[in-house]
């Protein structure tokens, strides 16, 4: 309930700001409530607030608020590729990147240790000793529970997020605790496959650079709890929408890619033929 009660607050405080000439600007959660979820925009270089804001409506409103598991998925350097080129450094700099941003949302969503839920950091179990101490030296002031220790003793009113899972035990601590009614947030899961994550997850923000001819050239946006776009980068227009019903693989939370890479192929094709046209 203390989850909730304060969420409920930070949303109202989000979505009504008072500007210095004390005028309440219209937000995108505002038309959220009063004219339907808008559509998310392909993010700028850096930019994670619109993944933070899905996650945060995800914690107030889950799908299935019996099963607060909740999971975002994007790419944590928009240089590369999700895990980079192969490269050591770029291991490194993803592995950062991701707990940067898990320290970013969850002071968004505890700014002050007397408000908001109880947090912490779960690091998968098969993290190395030195990924735990940079977890240590970058979120600082939170519990931090190792999952090669075992399953975590927490209250179902803490929010826990999960860095970077990549083992069934990890997915299975985390299927576990939202049975039991903790709210668990995915980071940027690794090596998932059909079971690892139930079908009665939220996919709470997702971004999935969508490429053509060895180009990005769209994006498969979801900000929860609007529904999902394939996006064209160039002429920035939502060429559909999908519900979770029509773009999940059934008895997962894994989106099917194929319909947004055929709309994506049509689009630059036929922007193509009209530039030849002339």
């Amino acid at each position: 309930m203390r989850v909730l009660v304060f969420l409920f607050l930070a949303h109202m405080a989000a979505a009504f700001p008072i500007a210095s000439n004390g005028v309440r600007p219209t937000s995108s959660l505002q038309m959220g409530i009063f004219g339907g979820p808008a559509i998310p925009k392909i993010p700028k270089a850096g930019d994670q607030q619109q993944a933070i804001d899905g996650i945060k409506a995800a914690i107030f409103s889950p799908k299935n608020p019996s099963f607060p598991l909740l999971e975002c998925e994007f790419p944590p350097l928009q240089a590369l590729n999700k895990l980079g080129d192969g490269s050591l450094r770029s291991a490194i700099e993803v592995e950062k990147a991701n707990l940067s941003f898990c320290n970013k949302l969850i002071n968004s969503i505890a700014p002050l240790p007397f408000l908001g839920p109880n947090t912490c950091l779960l690091i998968g179990s098969s993290s190395s000793a030195g990924f735990i101490s940079k977890a240590k030296s970058i979120v600082k002031g939170k519990t931090i529970y190792p999952l090669a220790e075992g399953m975590p003793d927490l209250n179902q009113d803490d929010v826990c997020i999960l860095v970077s899972p990549s083992s069934r035990n990890d997915y299975a601590i985390a299927n576990k605790l939202a049975s039991q009614g903790t709210t668990t947030v995915i980071v940027n899961g690794f090596a998932k496959d059909r079971k690892s994550i139930s079908e009665k997850a939220t996919m709470a923000y997702f971004q999935k650079p969508l490429t053509y001819n060895s180009a990005v050239v769209g994006y498969l946006l979801r900000l929860y709890p609007g529904k999902w776009a394939t996006v064209d980068v160039i002429s920035k227009e939502v060429l559909a929408t999908f519900t979770d019903d029509e773009i999940l693989v059934p008895g997962t939370n894994t989106p099917d890619l194929r319909e947004s890479g055929r709309l994506i192929q049509k689009s630059v094709d036929e922007r193509a033929i009209r530039a030849r046209r002339g």
